[in-house]
């Protein structure tokens, strides 16, 4: 019988945290000086909330998609392009470092990046307990449309993946586009919002090793809500690995749109419970010795796929 390998890991659910932000849309140039300001909040927001975590017992946390600020791709506004930041240096990662050594942590910490080319990603910055950078995954695919509730547009702000994210030892994948990093609790993959969405992702991030995937996202609309409940299971039962989604809960002002959040961990056998004490936390026993056991199913995917016909 294999051992068990219990991982308590834990994602964050909530929103923009800055307290003054403006009531109405015509308004939001006044926070072009207080960028920083907005920053600051959302870091101290999250520390407060990682802090919890670890007391309840998570060894690793993932933040939501561009956890230190609003969510601004509701529209074009180019102010929030002087958000980007550096990947290693830049005021998040900094102090995700700084809290990830304290608490004795791994971190993914999902952020606006600047990169030295001078190209904007939207990036996941892979962060171990000694508060190390083992590298990164820059967003694959990025979206840039609307719904019945709201839009999109991102493609304004982002590039896609030049697959230069990772750079570290820590990374296991042959594939630069999907990174793998070997970590003390396991090896753990990110893939961002969007991602989520092509057969693609999930295949690579599992080939390469990964054994527990966190999703950060931010996704708002009916079909959103109702495949979010369905692509993470299918992609854990097919593909054998964990998956951590998460997503903002509430509404952010001026846009005022309304995220279902509804945060969860599943693996190949459903999903996990939540055993999260703290109402902007989800927390989960993820147990990866599972993933080294026999299918309950019976199923032998890899054994029985048949290459020569798809």
């Amino acid at each position: 019988m294999t051992q068990p390998r219990v991982v308590r890991a834990a994602l964050t659910q909530t929103v923009n945290a800055y307290g003054a932000m403006p009531a109405r849309l015509e308004d939001l140039p006044e926070l072009a000086d207080r960028l920083d300001d907005v920053r600051r909040a959302n870091l101290d927001h999250h520390v407060e909330l990682l802090e919890a975590a670890h007391a309840q017992g998570a060894r690793v946390a993932c933040m939501g998609e561009l956890f230190p600020a609003p969510y601004f791709a509701l529209r074009h506004d180019p102010m929030w392009t002087a958000l980007a930041e550096d990947a290693r240096t830049g005021a998040s990662v900094t102090r995700m470092r700084e809290t990830a050594a304290r608490l004795s942590m791994i971190l993914i910490a999902p952020i606006y990046e600047l990169a030295p080319s001078g190209e904007r990603f939207n990036t996941a910055v892979v962060i171990d307990e000694r508060g190390d950078v083992l590298g990164a995954f820059r967003k694959a695919h990025i979206p840039h449309g609307e719904n019945e509730q709201g839009a999109f547009l991102e493609g304004f702000y982002y590039d896609r993946s030049d697959g230069k994210g990772a750079t570290s030892a820590a990374n296991v994948s042959r594939n630069s586009f999907f990174p793998v990093f070997e970590t003390s609790v396991g090896r753990i993959a990110v893939a961002i919002c969007y991602d989520r969405h092509f057969e693609g992702v999930m295949s690579a991030l599992a080939t390469e090793g990964a054994e527990l995937v966190f999703c950060p996202s931010v996704t708002f609309g009916q079909k959103s809500q109702r495949m979010w409940h369905l692509e993470f299971p299918v992609d854990a039962a097919r593909h054998r690995i964990f998956i951590g989604g998460s997503n903002r809960l509430g509404a952010e002002p001026p846009w005022n749109q309304a995220y279902f959040g509804q945060s969860y961990f599943c693996g190949p056998g459903g999903v996990l419970p939540d055993v999260s004490a703290h109402p902007k936390l989800v927390i989960a026993d993820v147990d990866l010795a599972e993933l080294s056991r026999p299918d309950p199913s019976g199923w032998d995917l890899p054994r029985d796929r048949r290459p020569e016909i798809y």
